[in-house]
C-alpha cells in the first residue's frame, strides 16, 4: 500500500513538474530570467492581439504581451490602446569588436527602435508585436502614460494596406461603377440598334468594292493583253525596220559610191571647162577666133539684109561688081 502511495505521489509530482515546465516554456513566464517593462501605444485598432502574445524582433521572440489597456484623453477626446510588454534581458549580445557597453532600452529607442502590430495568420487573425529599427520613422511619445520605457509605434506594411483600403472612397467607387455600367448598358443597347444597319451598309459597300475590284482586274487583264499585242507589233516593226535597213544598206552604199564618182567626174569636167575658158588656153583662142568669124559673118549678113531690104531685086539680080 505504501509503495502504491509513493508511486502515485511521484506521478503527481512529476505531472506538476511537467506542467510548470510547460508553463515556463510555452507560457513565456521567464521565471528564471530578468525582464524589463516597456509599452507601445497603438493609435488605432489592436485587433488580434491578446495577453501572452509574443513580442519578436525580426521573428526572434524577445518577450510577451503583459497587459492591454484602453486610455481615453478627455481633453482631445481621443482613445489609445497602450500595450504593456515584458522584454527578456540578455537576448541582445554585442559583437567582439564592440567597445561600448550593453545599450539600454532607452538608447535603442533613441537609435530608432520601433514597434508595430504584425499579423501572424490570416486564418486565425492572431497578431503579435514586432520590434525593429526604423530611424526614418517619426517617434511619437505619450508622456502622460506610464508603464516603463515607451517604444514608439510605426505602421506595418499590412497596417498601411488596411489604412489605404479603409480610406478608399468605396461609396464613390461603387456609384461610379454603377454609372459606368449604366453607360455601358446604354451603349450596348445603342450598338444593338445601330450596328445591324451599319453592318448591312458595310456588307453592301464590301460587295460594291469587290465588284469594282473585279471590274478593275478584268480591265487590267484586257489592258495587259492589248499591251502584249502592241509590244509584239512594235517588236515585229522593229525587226522589219532592221531588215529593211539591212536590205537598203547595200543600195545606199552603191548610191553613195555612184554619187562620189559623179562628183569626181563633175569636178573633172569643171576643171576642163575652167581650162577651156582660161585666157592662156588654146581652146579659148580658137573659140575667140570662131566667135570673131561668127560676128563678121553676122555683120555681113546684117549688111546684106539691109541691102535686100532697100533693094529687093538684089535677090534676083545679085550684086553687080
Amino acid at each position: 500500500m505504501d509503495r502504491r502511495h509513493t508511486t502515485l505521489g511521484a506521478f503527481v509530482l512529476g505531472s506538476i513538474g511537467l506542467m510548470v515546465l510547460a508553463l515556463v516554456g510555452f507560457g513565456n513566464l521567464h521565471l528564471l530570467s530578468t525582464t524589463r517593462r516597456a509599452f507601445v501605444v497603438f493609435p488605432d485598432s489592436a485587433a488580434g492581439l491578446s495577453v501572452g502574445a509574443p513580442v519578436t524582433f525580426r521573428g526572434v521572440t524577445v518577450g510577451s504581451v503583459r497587459a492591454i489597456h484602453i486610455a481615453y484623453d478627455t481633453t482631445t477626446n481621443e482613445a489609445f490602446i497602450p500595450v504593456e510588454m515584458e522584454l527578456v534581458e540578455g537576448r541582445v549580445r554585442l559583437t567582439r569588436d564592440s567597445t561600448s557597453s550593453q545599450p539600454s532600452l532607452s538608447e535603442l529607442v533613441a537609435k530608432g527602435l520601433r514597434a508595430e502590430l504584425n499579423l501572424q495568420s490570416f486564418v486565425t487573425g492572431q497578431s503579435n508585436v514586432n520590434l525593429d529599427f526604423a530611424p526614418q520613422s517619426p517617434a511619437l511619445f505619450h508622456p502622460s502614460m506610464d508603464g516603463g520605457v515607451e517604444i514608439p509605434f510605426r505602421r506595418s506594411a499590412i497596417e498601411k494596406v488596411k489604412q489605404t483600403l479603409t480610406e478608399l472612397p468605396l461609396k464613390d467607387i461603387i456609384n461610379n461603377a454603377d454609372t459606368m455600367m449604366a453607360s455601358i448598358r446604354t451603349l450596348s443597347e445603342q450598338l444593338n440598334t445601330d450596328l445591324p444597319p451599319l453592318i448591312l451598309s458595310l456588307q453592301k459597300t464590301s460587295d460594291t468594292a469587290n465588284a469594282t475590284l473585279e471590274t478593275t482586274r478584268t480591265s487590267i487583264d484586257e489592258v495587259h493583253r492589248k499591251l502584249d499585242t502592241s509590244l509584239a507589233s512594235i517588236d515585229a516593226l522593229a525587226q522589219h525596220g532592221t531588215a529593211q535597213l539591212d536590205a537598203r544598206s547595200a543600195d545606199l552604199h552603191a548610191l553613195l559610191q555612184q554619187t562620189d564618182d559623179t562628183m569626181r567626174r563633175a569636178n573633172a569636167t569643171l576643171a576642163d571647162l575652167q581650162g577651156m575658158v582660161s585666157t592662156r588656153s588654146p581652146e579659148r583662142a580658137e573659140l575667140d577666133a570662131a566667135l570673131r568669124d561668127v560676128a563678121a559673118s553676122a555683120a555681113a549678113l546684117r549688111g546684106f539684109a539691109s541691102d535686100v531690104e532697100r533693094n529687093p531685086q538684089l535677090l534676083l539680080t545679085g550684086r553687080r561688081p
